[in-house]
Formats: C-alpha cells, structure tokens, sequence
C-alpha cells in the first residue's frame, strides 16, 4: 500500500487530496492545525478508518513537525505533498499598506515550511518506492507570469519556495528524489473564492495524474495541474 503526507488537509485542496487517495487505497497521514474543529476531515477519516490517520500539525512549528517525525519514524512515505498555504489579507497585500507581520507569517507557512517538512521526513521518504515530494505553490509566484502588479507578500512568499524546492532538486539528486512544484490552478476553495475558475476535484484530479506520470527527470519542473510547464 502507497503512503501518502499531506499538509493543510482540513478543507478545500488539501481535503480532496486526501479524499482521492483514499477512495484509490492508498495509506494517507492527514495533517492539519487542530483536527478537534476538522469536521469534514475527520468525516472523511471514519469511512476510511484503515487508511487515513489524522495528526495535529501547525507546519510553522518545527518542534511540531520533528515530533510528527519521531512518531512516524517507522513509515515510509512514498509522496509528501506541501498543501498547507496562507493568503495574506488584501488589505495588507499592496503599495502602501503592507502588513509586515503577515509577510513573515506568510513565509513561514509558504515558503520555510515545506523545507522544513522535508528535511524532517527525508528518511522515511527515502527508503519509499515512490520518493516523491510536491510541493503546491501558484503561477502567482513566477515572474515572468507577473503582469498585474500587487500581491507582494503571497507573489514572493510563492517565488522563493520555487526556488527553494528547485534547489532542493538538486541537493536530492544523488537520492534519487524527486521534487516537483505544483500550480492548482485558480480553485474554489476559502482562498481561491466562489468566481475562481475550477472545482477542488477537477484540480486534484488534473494534479494527481500530473503526479502519477512524474519520471526522476521531471525532478526541479514547475507544473500547472493541466501538465503544462509554468515559466519561472
């Protein structure tokens, strides 16, 4: 049986993720801030009782994290997917009004996190079949993309962890680990807003076929849920 970690799974993407692996049998470690209130979560984990374990994980805590890792440290865990992701308020996201607290909680949700979670849980992916590590980041982190302006905090905060899991790539490399950025496309979800463009479903459905044709060669790309490469 496949295993899956999955950050950020109390709602929307992160949810369906783990909702998807399930129904397809695999072994899923769901992970969100405080499962007590994660009601849909823990409605999805009684009807897969044999396959998804829900565990408390503020992804800002590396104590946290490490403890999550002790405690799993006899898994293996073929695909460690990065979801958990924070949206800085508008108001505090543009010229002249920057909120610089929310820019470095953003960092350390968006960008410091998934690092982090993979320096703690290199061991068990490493002895997995898969050995696959996403990352979900947005097209709003590419530069080259960059055609509206604003967003300054969520737009850097998604450029450098691009950067980081493309360094992280390399670092890997010998490992044969392979690290790959997601874009989920504009989503229906709290963050994404009821105008966006595409359901929670049909974007998992478009990223794990992504994932599940992901070659060692692939490891360092930039993906749009579609299959299309992002420009940086």
């Amino acid at each position: 049986m496949k295993t899956a970690l999955i950050t950020g799974t109390n709602r929307g993407i992160g949810l369906e993720f783990v909702r998807q692996y399930a129904k397809d049998g695999w072994r899923v470690f769901a992970c969100c801030r405080n499962p007590v209130t994660a009601e849909a979560l823990n409605r999805l984990a009684a009807q897969y009782p044999d396959q998804i374990t829900v565990h408390p994980l503020d992804v800002t805590s590396h104590h946290q994290i490490e403890q999550l890792s002790q405690a799993l440290s006899n898994q293996t865990i073929d695909l460690l997917i990065n979801n958990a992701g924070v949206y800085p308020p508008e108001h505090g996201d543009s010229f002249g009004t920057t909120d610089y607290a929310a820019w470095s909680y953003s960092f350390a949700v968006n960008t410091m996190a998934p690092l982090k979670m993979a320096e703690a849980f290199i061991q068990q992916i490493s002895t997995s079949q898969l050995k696959t590590i996403i990352t979900i980041t947005s097209k709003m982190g590419s530069i080259a993309d960059n055609r509206g302006g604003g967003s300054h905090i969520y737009r850097s905060s998604k450029a450098a962890v691009n950067i980081v899991m493309k360094s992280l790539s390399i670092d890997l490399d010998s490992s044969r680990i392979t690290a790959v950025l997601l874009h989920p496309g504009w989503v229906r979800t709290d963050m994404g807003g009821p105008n966006a463009l595409i359901t929670t479903e049909q974007s998992v459905t478009g990223m794990r076929a992504v994932i599940s044709n992901l070659k060692f060669s692939d490891s360092g790309k930039f993906y749009a849920f579609d299959g299309q490469i992002v420009p940086w």
